[in-house]
């Protein structure tokens, strides 16, 4: 195709011939084309010919404050006309990299009691803030002279990007399918969702025990001298919004310790308000040795990631500089200056309008309305979450773990309805689960009315049951 033979074509046909799309079925694109969005406020985004759709998604759990956010763009104009942009390779850096590092580090001291956190490392994405942890867990204990233990334990079901090495410690089968994931010495141990997994009769905690006591006897198979790190997102999100109860980090983190292996807390999606606290390990009370930040660090208005590194991991980089030499490591964009002027103005926009409370206070009420208009419906099955991150799970008749026998599934038939009512919520790739992450500005008003048009969607899939 010559680019001259499109000046007559739509713009929804030209992205079917220019485009290739992320997380994206190639064939259904080219038959049914884009949606193609062209502004947006609020809770919303409009399509091109204007129609409104509450975005009950944050788009990709991200926009934590919603859209419209004039502030944003000013600071990022300011920043451009000031600088625009420089690297922070070699020693070089900028002020607003270093007061968001500061205010990272500060409210991880607060609101997390992670006072051992106290290193910031910038990229530009939760993909690549977990390809720098694969890595860094590498340089770590090559460092301390201990280069068998390289391998990482994650989750089935866990989602941590889909970069090659993020990609092989996601969890989820579709992200592995045709390209050769998960690379060797990445091992994954049980998801632990005690709702479907949970065995007659168990309790809560003894289930967590279970979990824990398989993940010690991976640990042990394999030999503790080689497992360098586990990593986990607090509350599992593109998994299906799992919330591990029962004391479940109690007992991983006691596991961890015993066998010198690190913790990763991945807090790509819960860290910002998402929970209700500030950060999943807030809620927690986690104690990780490195953190993985991004999404709601400048709600998805600029492009960053943050790594945080405890102490004890730095003192082991720094003693280690002697002999390997710089830190061979980083990104072209890592801390740049227009990301770094749009985080700081999108923390002090959370701060200052309670948005951590507001999402503990409205998601409280958003899972109440949730249970009331379709937690009696037999089809479904289980309604989770925490804050403004919950999740319905469907089952093929009352009674049953198993997913309803339908094609296209059964869950995205409730994305295409609710899309087709004026109502994103993403239906995810690991369980039957419709997930919901709004901006945190979402109202008790936004909750009704999602709730709303969310249980027609529901009905008109499964009928009225």
């Amino acid at each position: 195709m010559s680019l001259d033979q499109t000046q007559n074509i739509s713009l929804e046909e030209l992205d079917k011939q220019v485009m290739l799309h992320p997380v994206t079925s190639i064939a259904e694109h080219q038959d049914v084309g884009p949606v193609i969005y062209g502004k947006s406020g609020g809770v919303k985004v409009y399509d091109r010919e204007g129609k409104g759709f509450i975005d009950a998604a944050a788009a990709l759990w991200c926009v934590n404050i919603g859209y419209g956010r004039t502030r944003l763009a000013e600071v990022a104009a300011e920043e451009m006309s000031r600088i625009g942009f420089f690297h922070t390779f070699g020693g070089a850096s900028n002020e607003p990299q270093i007061r968001l590092a500061e205010k990272l580090l500060s409210l991880l001291h607060e609101h997390a009691d992670c006072h051992h956190i106290g290193k910031v490392f910038f990229g530009l994405s939760g993909s690549d803030g977990n390809d720098t942890q694969f890595k860094l867990v590498r340089y770590y204990n090559n460092l301390r002279g201990r280069p068998e233990k390289k391998k990482i334990i994650s989750r089935l079901g866990a989602y941590h990007g889909v970069t090659a090495a993020a990609g092989s410690l996601t969890g989820i089968p579709l992200y592995h399918k045709a390209f050769d994931l998960p690379f060797g010495g990445v091992l994954h141990t049980d998801c632990p969702h005690y709702w479907r997994e949970g065995l007659e009769g168990e309790s809560e905690e003894d289930f967590a025990d279970r979990m824990a006591a398989s993940l010690e006897a991976m640990i042990e198979r394999e030999g503790p001298e080689t497992i360098a790190a586990f990593i986990a997102e607090p509350v599992m999100g593109t998994g299906g919004v799992i919330i591990p109860g029962g004391g479940y980090y109690d007992k991983v983190q006691a596991i961890l310790k015993k066998h010198d292996i690190l913790f990763i807390a991945d807090e790509v999606i819960c860290g910002f308000g998402r929970l209700g606290t500030w950060f999943g390990a807030s809620y927690f009370g986690l104690k990780p040795d490195l953190m993985t930040f991004a999404k709601g660090l400048t709600s998805a208005y600029f492009p960053m990631s943050a790594v945080a590194i405890s102490d004890e991991v730095w003192k082991v980089l720094a003693d280690g500089t002697p002999e390997v030499g710089m830190f061979a490591h980083g990104f072209t964009y890592s801390g740049h200056p227009v990301g770094g002027a749009v985080g700081l103005a999108n923390l002090e926009i959370m701060e200052s309008e309670n948005l951590v409370a507001n999402s503990a206070e409205v998601g409280a009420y958003f899972k109440q309305c949730l249970n009331e208009r379709v937690g009696d419906h037999p089809n479904v099955g289980d309604i989770r979450g925490a804050g403004l991150m919950l999740g319905v799970e469907y089952v093929a008749e009352p009674g049953s773990k198993a997913a309803p026998d339908m094609t296209p599934p059964a869950h995205r038939r409730v994305s295409v309805a609710a899309q087709e009512r004026g109502l994103l919520t993403r239906g995810l790739p690991f369980l039957p689960v419709n997930a919901f992450s709004p901006p945190l500005t979402f109202t008790r008003a936004d909750v009704d009315e999602t709730v709303g048009i969310f249980g027609e969607a529901v009905e008109s899939v499964f009928g009225k049951g």
